[in-house]
């Protein structure tokens, strides 16, 4: 099932000026027309840190790639297998949803603890001859048989939140394959049976285990026990593959055939259909779902939301995403000076905090499946109440703040939600302008540990409240029902310019953080005229509640010391770290970049 060849292809990587871990086999893929070189990507960061008035590159690391050229198709993804698939599709002919198919397919074998075809997705669509955005949501949905207590144990208490991550009960009905097949079917060019070539030899001829993927197999985490994944990690010599090592996926790569054939009906019905049945009805705390559940599924298309930030319309998925939430932030941040000072200043950090605190205990409280609850959209963007809100910022750090009542908002229970971080975020665009913006994902990593047919099932349901209600006994806005979907933190984004015309897009990994990974990011590019690439770089700082976490030895001299000068004792810990890939079009000129925390890539062109 497994070959192991050790030493093949191993690579320890070279360690960036913060200190994260770059992989150099990624650098070496010089065959893919990745602009401009590292000499001038050096040299043109030590020149933009010198008029930003930025420190120098021990704070705000120079990346492995970065990208400045005319708006010609251009892919960035996590991994550079992924990103040169699609990059191959688009050299075919292929539109940006047939780019994207490639780059998932591939994703699913090489990232498997981020996401894959056993997941689900938000896709934000940008209609390059028309200017219009469409949401595809694909997210997973609960079993027909789902009901609020089904993460209570027998003596009405939350079961473990470890133990619930591998169940049976943990795994959604995946959303992504049909929601791809959607979007194919609308604004797809070439055939679905062309799109999963490279990701069917690649699982057949084995890839190289990346020193991330490593990282991962390397720790502790329960889905690495099950013995679906200790079968498929596990090298002839009985020990657990590891960054260097080969790793095949034979059934993986018979899956893709008949998907590639048969279309997602290759995975909502038949024998896979039956395997994803049996695997999540098996114990441990066995699931609940059926064949019907998986027949039955549809993805939805929704409006986008729009608000403005700065010279932009920034755009995101509706409920059950939580994109309004990473909007009011950015409105609440357009109420404080936090453009006027920049990435050296412990002040910003101060109010992107405490605005990232307010907007957290917003969006914990309100934000749910619309199809169940009332979410007050309009409410939380209401220009009174975004004031109102911005208000509450002081000059040092309040309490933990308790959610607000945003116009429209209707009495919900106190939310107990548990978000683990995973995903990956991905953007395509094709010669004709169209852009995908996609984030997808299978929860918490290697969803629940158990696979079918070469790959991992979600553990998507573990996003519901445990408890469906408060001590006062009032209904949380995020329990679980039949047929509903778990809020998410994914958020890909994409921003118009005042013409409606396409000005960037953005989204990241990382559960809940990323709604702070993504507004970071957008206040460096936009408030700080960072490039993309240091944009994404800066430290990550996560306020939520009474949690305060960043990236403490990254920041700028003095940052850290200023923070807790206000109050704030920034802590380490970032669970997954970020997954931030983002572009911007700046007069004409694509600036794009990946989050140098992870193994990414920025690759323009059709490379042909």
């Amino acid at each position: 099932m497994v070959k192991r060849e050790t030493g093949s292809g191993k690579d320890g990587g070279e360690i960036t000026a913060n200190g994260h871990r770059a992989s150099t086999w990624s650098i070496a893929l010089t065959h893919m027309k990745i602009f401009p070189t590292l000499a001038a990507v050096a040299a043109l960061l030590t020149a933009s840190c010198t008029q930003t008035g930025l420190p120098e590159p021990a704070a705000v690391s120079a990346p492995e790639t970065a990208l400045a050229g005319t708006v010609e198709p251009f892919v960035i993804a996590a991994n550079p297998l992924a990103a040169k698939a699609g990059q191959e599709v688009l050299a075919r002919g292929g539109s940006a949803i047939d780019a994207a198919i490639a780059v998932q397919a591939m994703l699913s074998l090489v990232e498997p603890q981020s996401s894959g075809l056993g997941g689900g997705a938000f896709l934000n669509y940008y209609d390059g001859k028309t200017g219009k955005l469409t949401i595809y949501d694909g997210r997973e949905t609960a079993p027909a048989q789902a009901s609020p207590t089904m993460f209570l144990g027998p003596d009405g208490k939350p079961i473990g939140f470890r133990d619930a991550v591998v169940s049976g009960r943990a795994t959604g009905v995946p959303g992504a394959v049909a929601m791809l097949a959607l979007v194919h079917e609308e604004h797809g060019a070439l055939d679905w049976s062309s799109l999963f070539g490279a990701a069917e030899r690649t699982a057949e001829e084995g890839f190289v285990i990346t020193p991330r993927l490593g990282r991962f197999l390397g720790r502790g985490f329960p889905q690495l026990e099950t013995p679906d994944a200790a079968a498929y990690f596990g090298g002839p010599d009985g020990k657990r593959l590891t960054t260097g090592d080969r790793l095949k996926n034979p059934e993986y790569a018979a899956f893709l055939k008949r998907l590639a054939a048969d279309g997602p009906a290759a995975l909502y019905t038949g024998s896979t259909a039956a395997k994803i049945v049996a695997r999540t009805r098996a114990a441990p705390l066995e699931g609940r779902m059926t064949m019907a559940d998986l027949a039955g599924y549809k993805p939805v298309k929704r409006e986008a939301v729009c608000n403005p930030y700065r010279a932009y319309q920034v755009c995101v998925p509706p409920p059950p995403s939580s994109g309004v939430a990473m909007l009011q932030l950015l409105a609440m941040l357009e109420k404080t000076d936090i453009a006027d000072r920049g990435p050296n200043d412990p002040q910003a950090w101060f109010l992107f905090a405490e605005a990232s605190r307010l907007m957290y205990a917003d969006r914990d409280q309100y934000v749910a499946d619309s199809a169940f609850a009332s979410v007050p959209v309009a409410g939380l963007l209401d220009p009174a109440y975004v004031a109102k809100r911005a208000a509450l910022i002081g000059d040092t750090a309040a309490a933990p703040p308790k959610a607000g009542t945003p116009p429209g908002a209707v009495p919900v229970g106190t939310d107990h939600t548990m978000e683990p971080a995973g995903t990956s975020h991905f953007i395509v665009r094709d010669g004709q302008g169209n852009v995908v913006s996609i984030t997808t994902t299978v929860e918490s990593i290697f969803g629940t540990g158990r696979m079918v047919d070469g790959f991992f099932l979600n553990n998507q349901l573990t996003d519901f409240s445990f408890s469906p209600t408060d001590a006062e006994g009032h209904p949380a806005a995020n329990a679980v029902a039949p047929g509903k979907r778990p809020r998410s933190s994914m958020t890909p984004t994409i921003l118009l310019d005042g013409d409606g015309k396409f000005a960037g897009a953005i989204g990241s990994a990382g559960g809940n953080s990323i709604l702070a990974y993504v507004a970071k990011s957008l206040v460096g590019a936009i408030d700080w005229d960072l490039s993309m690439q240091q944009a994404l770089a800066l430290p990550n700082l996560v306020a939520r509640g009474a949690a305060i976490g960043g990236e403490v030895d990254e920041f700028a001299a003095g940052v850290v010391e200023g923070l807790a000068e206000r109050g704030m004792d920034l802590k380490p810990g970032q669970g997954e770290d970020s997954g931030v890939h983002g572009v911007m079009i700046r007069d004409g000129k694509v600036d794009g970049g990946f989050d140098p925390r992870r193994e990414g890539v920025v690759l323009v062109g059709t490379g042909d």
